[in-house]
């Protein structure tokens, strides 16, 4: 919750496993989303009052309605506070989880909580069991003694396949169980991967016709270069809050590293694939920062990342370090910096010149020019800014 803004929601997961849960309920209403299990879920509701389970216990069980959810399904599902509930598989012996679930808790102070429970609320020590209160005891009795006469109960059964209950129904459930294991047997072989990319602000970048006059890269392969290109993206007033240039730098160079575009990643995997039966170099990294990757035994910048060469003015306004590797079939040089200039404006710029050494050079480059200058080096430049924003935004609210 954020109860210093008036928000009193709060979302939680939660999954019920094989062998279910108890009868339980809240004080407030309930709304989730869930996904039931390869063997299906069966929702139990009983809507009897406390009055009259006090009056008469087996009202809980002339109250109690099942629905039943086939299997891999997505659902949704809302009742009221107060409101008897208990989730389990379809069937007790599948060995599948019940469901997994979403559940938003529109109101956590909603319904007539305790005292003790609402302050534990209020302090931020709100938890599922905190929540919970179970079904009496001898009402609990009087469920499994109905449960294991197997008495019937009002059903509401949804399928997908066939009619709930036919032949064609339970021969479907037994396939989706049985490959439903296979599926879970597997899941323990794999590794677990996952993939983040987190652009708040499509910021613009700029192609420059030429480096900036003072740029490292004006001096690199001088009269041999056969490609050039130049970028720059400008942030406003208070966006990347430093004044040092070679911190904003350094940070951007460790966006290059930390938050490469997926694109781009994926695009290194197919180069990397091809080329090295040719022996030539390979890096996850595109072209322009790939060297940051490599040995560190010559020049660091920021005692970190090794340069080829590096510039920072004498008010610290200016930092620029000059990148680069040598293969079998091209020389490139990059060249990244950044500049705070007087109105507060931060300038982050990422160029490259490129030699090619052979014919074989030349076809490369011809092959890859046009995606590396349109796609390539700006996305680059753009998801390293996005990172630095993150990292000095960060330091700048611990501090």
């Amino acid at each position: 919750m954020d109860l210093a803004n008036g928000d009193v929601s709060s979302l939680y997961t939660f999954a019920v496993g094989a062998k279910g849960h108890p009868f339980h309920r809240h004080a407030g209403h309930r709304v989730f989303t869930a996904v039931s299990g390869s063997g299906g879920a069966r929702l139990r509701f009983s809507g009897a009052s406390t009055a009259e389970i006090e009056r008469d216990p087996a009202s809980f069980i002339h109250a109690l309605r099942h629905v039943d959810i086939p299997p891999d399904s997505l659902f949704s599902v809302r009742f009221g506070g107060d409101t008897w509930h208990q989730f389990g598989p379809l069937e007790a012996d599948s060995g599948h989880p019940a469901l997994f679930a979403l559940s938003c808790h529109t109101n956590e102070l909603g319904g007539a909580l305790p005292d003790a429970v609402r302050d534990k609320i209020l302090a931020g020590a709100a938890t599922i069991p905190a929540l919970t209160e179970v079904l009496p005891e001898n009402v609990s009795r009087l469920l499994a003694e109905n449960d294991s006469r197997r008495a019937p109960v009002a059903t509401i059964a949804l399928s997908f396949d066939a009619p709930a209950g036919s032949p064609l129904s339970r021969f479907c459930g037994q396939v989706r169980s049985r490959v439903g294991r296979i599926r879970a047997a597997a899941s323990h072989w794999r590794k677990p991967q996952g993939f983040l990319s987190d652009s708040a602000v499509a910021r613009h970048v700029d192609e420059l016709d030429a480096p900036a006059h003072d740029s490292l890269l004006n001096s690199a392969l001088a009269g041999t270069w056969h490609h050039q290109d130049s970028f720059q993206l400008v942030l406003k007033p208070g966006e990347l809050p430093h004044r040092s240039a070679s911190a904003c730098l350094a940070a951007l160079l460790e966006g290059f590293i930390e938050n490469p575009p997926a694109g781009v990643s994926r695009l290194m995997m197919l180069r990397n694939f091809l080329v090295k039966p040719l022996g030539l170099r390979t890096s996850p990294l595109g072209c322009p920062a790939s060297s940051l990757l490599g040995r560190c035994d010559g020049e660091l910048f920021a005692s970190r990342f090794p340069v080829l060469a590096q510039s920072i003015d004498d008010n610290d306004s200016r930092a620029q370090v000059l990148l680069g590797a040598d293969d079998k079939h091209l020389r490139f040089r990059s060249c990244a910096s950044a500049q705070i200039a007087g109105d507060g404006r931060v300038v982050l710029g990422l160029g490259t010149r490129v030699a090619c050494k052979n014919l074989f050079g030349h076809f490369y480059l011809a092959v890859i020019d046009r995606t590396h200058r349109h796609y390539v080096a700006p996305a680059m430049l753009r998801m390293a800014v996005d990172h630095a924003i993150r990292t000095i935004g960060h330091e700048y609210i611990i501090h």
